[in-house]
This record gives C-alpha cells, sequence and structure tokens, in this order.
C-alpha cells in the first residue's frame, strides 16, 4: 500500500518519466526540422565521438562544453587483506579480497547544467 501511495503522490506533483531514446530523436528532429533518420545520425556519431575521446587511443575525457564532462580514471590493483575490522559491525572481522586493476568512468556537472538544477 505504501509503494501505490508514492506512485500516486509523484503523478500528483508533475513527476514524469524519462524520455526514450526515440522520443529525444523526435523531439530533436521537430526543433530542427531535420528528419528523424538524420537526427538518428547525428546522435550515432555523437556517441562515437564519446567512445574515440574516453577510449584506448583516447584522450580519456570528453567535455560537452557549460554542460558536463566524461572523464576516464585509471584505478590501481589492490592486495588481498586478511583480519580486517567491519566498521559497520565493530567487533567482528572479515577478508577483504584483492581487486584486478581497472578503469572507471566518472561524470561530472559543469556551471550550465548546475544552474538548471
Amino acid at each position: 500500500m505504501a509503494t501505490a501511495a508514492k506512485k500516486t503522490e509523484k503523478k500528483a506533483n508533475g513527476d514524469t518519466k524519462p524520455l526514450t531514446k526515440t522520443q529525444i530523436i523526435a523531439n530533436v528532429a521537430e526543433a530542427t526540422s531535420l528528419t528523424k533518420k538524420e537526427v538518428g545520425t547525428v546522435i550515432d556519431a555523437f556517441t562515437e565521438e564519446i567512445k574515440k575521446s574516453i577510449g584506448k587511443k583516447g584522450a580519456g575525457s570528453f567535455t560537452l562544453p557549460g554542460i558536463l564532462k566524461i572523464e576516464k580514471k585509471f584505478v590501481a590493483a589492490t592486495k588481498e587483506k586478511k583480519h580486517v575490522e567491519n566498521k559497520l559491525k565493530p567487533g567482528t572481522f572479515y577478508d577483504k579480497p584483492a581487486k584486478p586493476a581497472h578503469h572507471k568512468v566518472k561524470i561530472r556537472a559543469l556551471k550550465t547544467l548546475k544552474e538548471w538544477v
């Protein structure tokens, strides 16, 4: 019952679902007088540019001016640790497994996007 009340409360406040890719393409096509196929091609090309920028041979970051910055960060490997104290349950211990080195993707909001929110 509590979840049903939350759902109706959200609808009453005017919250809407996020747009789908098809809806975004349709909205951009309408605003720019391009065809949906052309807008889809532009979005695909934009996706490829992001992929190149944060890929192995890319710069490691991509900036959409004023809106967001996508960065690739290298995280070094960690060693296995035995008998580590559990911070959530004081007095208990656990073994922390080793983790291999990997890359993380970090997305930061820039000034314009922060002002919109």
